[in-house]
Formats: C-alpha cells, structure tokens, sequence
C-alpha cells in the first residue's frame, strides 16, 4: 500500500528530530508529510534539514498557528489529493510509539479505519493525573453518547485511514476545528459505513515540550460533539443532506 504519515506541529522541532528517522526505519517505504504552524522554535527547519537525508519528508509550512483542526484536515487532503491508499496520522511527540505503526497498517487489510487504542483490553496510559484520566474517559463517554460510536478510544488521534473512505466523506460538513476533530472524522466515517477495529497500545506522556491540551479545549469538544448528536435526527437535516446519506 502507498501510506502516508502526516504528523500536525507546533514546537515539536525537538521530538521531529527524532522521530521521523526512527519512523522510516519502521515503515522504510512510507512518505512522511509534516504540518507545520509556523512553530517559532524552528520545527519546519528542522523538517528543512532532515530532508536533505531522507526524500520521503515533506512540509506542508502555514503562516500561522491556525489550529489543529485545519491542520488535521490539510493532512487527509493531501493524502487524498497525492493518491495515497492510507494515512497514519499521530502525534509528533512520541507519546504515539513507531513501533506500533506496523500493526496498524496490518490491521487495515481488515478495515477501513485502525484504531490505536489506549482503553481496549492490553491498551493503557502511563504517566497522568486522575483528572486527566478523568476528562479523557468523559470526553469518550460523551462521544459514543452523543455520535453513537461503539469504538472506545474516539479522543485519540493515532490512527490510520483507508484513502478510499475519505474520498466517500463531505468535508465541508466538519464542523470541529479543535481537538474535537478526532471524534467529528469518526463521526464522519462512520457517517460513510467505514468499518472500525481498536488496536491496543500504551500510551507514554510526550518526550519533549508541554502539552496543548487545556479545560478549554475539553469544553470546546463537548460542545461540537453535542451539536454533531444533533445530526442523527432527520429534524437537523435539510433535504440534500438527508438524501445524499440516504443513498451512500
């Protein structure tokens, strides 16, 4: 399969170092593409520099930081637009492990969306609070409430996409532009009958830099997740919409 690996940053120069090497070296025939926001300690140089050595890296350079939202959006555009069969998309922090990669790619002979998945038997976190712990299983709980998800980890963002499903998603429905695009696209796919599978990792707090995850960010995604529930009932829709769905 041509794959993609699409990593979205914001001061990540550090942990890019690293991990784009030992990512090619799990997946050694994989195209690397980076969205950059403009991260003022030169995570896009760094991404500069490392392609003198490896092909494969691309930069996708955004004037400014405009979200993760619409870098997240960039990435599966791209794969979609450059004629890949899939996208793995995770963060560039190493919380995600390369080595998991592979079996991600394996499992999608069997699916259209694997799932790396933190709260499946054999998953886990390592390293946060309770209140962490605790605004993570809410945000889930609310999202297969609400969106009627049966996957377990929907806040995630490692993952990988079979292209030909993204092809079949109206992206100018998304509504997110936070962190909340990790559960509307599972909302969007499951919108197109992609079929899911959770694959369990262990997920390791981030080697370098500070966290993005704030309160405000959590209260933003409930929000969105709310108004994405209201979707499901045909009252919500207009005709086109309800239609269009009708016949996918």
């Amino acid at each position: 399969m041509k794959t993609l690996i699409m990593l979205c940053t914001y001061n990540e120069r550090d942990n890019v170092r690293e991990l784009i090497p030992q990512l090619l070296s799990e997946v050694p025939q994989a195209s690397i593409v980076v969205i950059d926001d403009n991260s003022p300690d030169g995570t896009g140089q760094a991404v500069l520099d490392l392609q003198q050595h490896y092909p494969a890296v691309h930069l996708l350079h955004r004037p400014a930081k405009l979200g993760l939202g619409s870098a997240t959006l960039a990435g599966l555009h791209y794969a979609i637009e450059h004629h890949f069969d899939c996208v793995v998309n995770m963060d560039a922090d190493f919380s995600h492990p390369p080595a998991c990669v592979p079996r991600l790619l394996a499992a999608l002979q069997t699916c259209d969306v694997a799932i790396a998945s933190r709260y499946v038997p054999g998953g886990g976190v390592q390293g946060w609070s309770l209140r962490r712990k605790l605004m993570s299983w809410s945000i889930n709980f609310w999202a297969r409430l609400m969106l009627g998800l049966r996957t377990r980890d929907n806040s995630g963002s490692f993952r990988c996409y079979r292209v030909s499903l993204l092809q079949r998603i109206d992206w100018t429905r998304i509504r997110a532009t936070g962190y909340a695009i990790q559960e509307e696209i599972l909302f969007r796919c499951r919108q197109v009958e992609g079929k899911m599978q959770e694959i369990p990792f262990f997920f390791e707090d981030r080697r370098y830099g500070t966290t993005k995850i704030n309160l405000r960010e959590c209260w933003t995604a409930v929000w969105v997740i709310f108004r994405l529930g209201l979707e499901k009932h045909p009252a919500a829709q207009d005709p086109a919409t309800s239609s269009r769905q009708h016949n996918l």
